[in-house]
């Protein structure tokens, strides 16, 4: 745990970190600003939902930092908020709070709420650029559907209809929070910060109706795969369907010329031939009808 001070002539703000939920430093603060025992054993036992609670004397956020890109792994960032105090809990260390942290440098008055603003946007523009990062593997999984439908195509779908439905559940909770936040009134979060929180509001809302639209791509992407995989079997069974109709007669004439009794031309020098030519006019003959037909 850490203190971080920050005084300016006007304005001191008191930032404790922990980085280590099960440390006792976290009992200690609790102790110290009268925290409630279950926020606290919330900290301590991870993963929660995104969620906003309010006491008299501070405010209980719980958000979620995006670490893992390609995955999507998030993490919870506890956050207690007070007048004059603001304590984050996070598992081991976090570039997020050292972003954070020049931010709140270039501020000459710093208080907990805006620092509070300063988390959660860091946070949420972390989102826009996964949300980026989806677009374009859904844009090209798009155009490589049809040309090439294998296997490795349908498991790239689902990976990422898994990620969408992931990636919208933290969404959306991060949204409600936002929301708490920007409507509360005369309270810890100054009413001057409302525009700041609906800025991020708005992003969030951004961010969840995309993942709808690409949730909504991907559905038709896997239609478009499986159409190619059909129109691919139908195909292979036409191709096998024709080959088999045309080696149907010649099954027939073999068989009726290599029967067990007398038919006229087993003993004729020109049976082998008569055979033969039957067999090439019946070929000739399906052909002729199938491309009538326009089947091939």
């Amino acid at each position: 745990m850490s203190t971080s001070p920050l005084p300016t002539p006007r304005c001191k703000l008191s930032w404790y970190e922990v980085e280590d939920p099960a440390s006792p430093q976290l009992d200690a603060l609790g102790k110290k600003f009268n925290l409630h025992p279950l926020q606290v054993e919330d900290c301590r036992h991870r993963p929660q939902r995104a969620k906003y609670e309010e006491h008299t004397a501070y405010l209980f956020c719980v958000a979620k930092q995006i670490h893992d890109d390609a995955e999507l792994v998030f993490s919870d960032v506890d956050i207690f908020i007070g007048k004059d105090f603001l304590i984050t809990i996070t598992q081991g260390h976090s570039e997020l709070m050292d972003k954070v942290h020049k931010r709140i440098t270039e501020d000459q008055c710093m208080r907990p709420d805006k620092a509070l603003y300063f988390l959660v946007d860091s946070m949420v523009d972390e989102y826009s650029s996964v949300i980026d990062l989806i677009a374009e593997e859904t844009s090209d999984l798009e155009d490589n559907v049809l040309t090439d439908p294998g296997p490795e195509k349908l498991q790239t779908i689902f990976r990422l209809k898994r990620k969408l439905i992931e990636f919208r559940r933290i969404a959306s909770g991060m949204r409600e929070v936002v929301n708490a936040l920007m409507r509360r009134e005369k309270g810890i979060v100054g009413d001057d910060l409302d525009p700041y929180f609906r800025d991020v509001y708005d992003h969030l809302v951004r961010i969840v109706d995309l993942i709808e639209t690409y949730r909504d791509l991907l559905t038709g992407s896997l239609d478009i795969y499986l159409s190619a995989v059909a129109n691919r079997t139908n195909n292979v069974m036409k191709v096998l369907t024709i080959w088999g109709t045309i080696a149907l007669p010649l099954v027939i004439i073999t068989g009726f010329f290599g029967m067990n009794f007398p038919i006229g031309l087993e003993n004729s020098p020109y049976g082998i031939w008569v055979a033969t030519g039957v067999m090439v006019l019946s070929t000739i003959s399906v052909l002729i009808f199938f491309r009538r037909k326009g089947w091939y």
